[in-house]
């Protein structure tokens, strides 16, 4: 999972991934995307750090794992997207891209993790929206660019969210 906010996908997909004894790594730098900051249209005050002078969705993240008691299925990877995917060694068999919605990001995302997808395994995009008047096209325009790749195939639709699965190694 690319993008976790305070946790509210985390818990529905952690808790499949420990229906079925899976493990679910959540990845998220926890300071919120480029909508979510002071004076954007989906800041939280709620979710500002004085302190630190910046949004910190950590703690309300660690407490939705908590409440739902995911903290043993749900594994949290407090950094850039980017950097664990440096790192990453093994082929998972979904990867969930809802981080930052500004172009450049989405497209960081589908390029550093769409690799890492095992062939026949799923890469969603959340935030899909065809209409302009719906919403930002960024997540759009990546879910086009990856279609168009020859890699993936169109899997399933529900409501903004998008699956594509992959059919051919990088």
């Amino acid at each position: 999972e690319i993008g976790s906010y305070c946790g509210k996908s985390a818990l529905w997909i952690g808790t499949a991934c420990r229906e079925r004894g899976q493990v679910l790594f959540s990845i998220d730098h926890h300071r919120g995307s480029e909508e979510q900051q002071p004076g954007e249209e989906y800041f939280d005050p709620a979710l500002f750090d004085p302190r630190a002078g910046r949004v910190d969705t950590w703690r309300w993240f660690q407490e939705t794992l908590a409440r739902a008691g995911l903290e043993e299925t749900v594994v949290p990877v407090v950094c850039r997207s980017a950097l664990a995917a440096c790192a990453w060694k093994i082929p998972v068999s979904l990867v969930f891209i809802d981080g930052g919605h500004a172009f450049e990001t989405v497209l960081t995302d589908y390029r550093v993790w769409s690799p890492h997808v095992a062939r026949g395994g799923l890469l969603l995009f959340h935030d899909v929206f065809e209409d302009p008047s719906q919403g930002g096209q960024a997540p759009y325009q990546v879910y086009r660019h990856a279609l168009g790749s020859g890699r993936f195939e169109p899997h399933s639709t529900v409501a903004s969210l998008r699956a594509l699965r992959k059919v051919s190694a990088d």
